[in-house]
C-alpha cells in the first residue's frame, strides 16, 4: 500500500510577518520556511506505518515552487521514499479548490491509496485542503485523529471527543485521515536518512501533466478571493501598579482588572 503525505510549507512561527501593499498576502522575501507542524503529525505517521511494514512507499506531495523543496527534502530526509512538487504559473491564486484539485490529481497518478495529512495549516487555519481533496476523489475522510492504526485494508482512528472522550471511528482504504496533535511526535532527519535521502530525486508536475485545464486551478479556477490582510493591532504597554502598601496594590489591581480590563 502506497501512502501519501500531504506537505505544505508555512511560516516559520517565529518569523516576522508582513502584509504585502494590497493587503492580499505576505511578503515572502525574508520569511523562514517551515513544514506545517500538523503535517509533520502525518508524515510520521507515514513513516511508521512504513516502518512497520504496513506501507510500501510514503509519497509526499505538495503544490509550490521551488523554494519549496527544502522542506519536501527534509521530508525525505525523515523517511518518506516519493515526492511530486506541482509547479505551475498556472496555479498562481488558486484557492482551496484550485489546490485541492492539484493535490488529487498527483495523489491518483502516483497510484496512493492512504492520503494522510495535518488538520489544518497553521498560516490560514482553513483546514480546507483535505476535506476537498476527499471529495474530489470519492474517498471518506476522518478528520483530527489523535490515535491510528491500519491492519490490512480496515482503519481505526481515534478522535477527542471532549470530556475526556474518545470517539473511535472505522474506515477502510482508500481514506484521506487528517491528523491532529497527539498522534507520535515527528522524528528528527538522521545522518542515514539524509545519506539515503540524496538518491531521491523529487518530481515536479504541472497542471497539464496531471490532467488539469487552466480554468480549473489558479485565479481562473478560484471560487473564494483572499483580500484585506491586516496584522493585529499591537498589545498594549504593561502597566506598573503603585501603591504604598501591598494592600493599597491589591486594591489598585481589581479596580484595574474591574474599570480597566473589564474581566470581573
Amino acid at each position: 500500500m502506497k501512502v501519501g503525505v500531504l506537505l505544505k510549507q508555512v511560516p516559520a512561527s517565529d518569523t516576522i510577518i508582513k502584509i504585502n501593499p494590497d493587503k492580499t498576502g505576505i511578503l515572502t522575501a525574508d520569511v523562514k520556511w517551515e513544514i506545517n507542524p500538523y503535517d509533520e503529525f502525518a508524515l510520521e505517521a507515514a513513516i511508521q506505518l512504513k516502518d512497520a511494514g504496513k506501507a510500501t512507499a510514503v509519497v509526499v506531495l505538495t503544490v509550490g515552487g521551488a523554494d519549496a523543496e527544502a522542506r519536501v527534502r527534509d521530508a525525505l530526509n525523515r523517511g518518506a521514499t516519493e515526492a511530486i512538487r506541482v509547479d505551475d504559473p498556472a496555479l498562481a491564486g488558486s484557492d482551496a479548490l484550485g489546490k485541492a484539485r492539484a493535490l488529487a490529481a498527483a495523489a491518483k497518478a502516483a497510484g496512493v491509496e492512504l492520503l494522510l495529512a495535518g488538520k489544518q495549516a497553521i498560516d490560514t487555519d482553513s483546514a480546507a485542503v483535505p476535506g476537498i481533496v476527499a471529495e474530489l476523489l470519492g474517498w471518506p475522510q476522518v478528520s483530527v485523529v489523535t490515535g491510528l492504526t491500519v491492519d490490512g485494508g480496515k482503519i481505526t482512528a481515534e478522535r477527542n471527543a471532549g470530556g475526556g472522550y474518545i470517539e473511535v471511528v472505522s474506515t477502510t482504504v482508500p481514506a484521506v485521515i487528517t491528523c491532529d496533535k497527539g498522534l507520535n511526535t515527528p522524528r528528527f532527519a538522521s545522518l542515514k536518512g539524509i545519506m539515503a535521502a540524496k538518491k531521491i530525486a523529487i518530481v515536479a508536475k504541472s497542471a497539464a501533466d496531471l490532467g488539469l485545464s487552466a480554468g480549473q486551478v489558479g485565479a481562473a479556477g478560484a471560487l473564494v478571493e483572499e483580500s484585506g490582510f491586516e496584522l493585529p493591532p499591537p498589545r498594549p504597554s504593561g502597566k506598573i501598579i503603585q501603591g504604598a502598601t501591598p494592600e493599597a496594590k491589591v486594591k489598585e489591581l481589581v479596580r484595574l482588572l474591574r474599570e480597566e480590563a473589564k474581566v470581573i
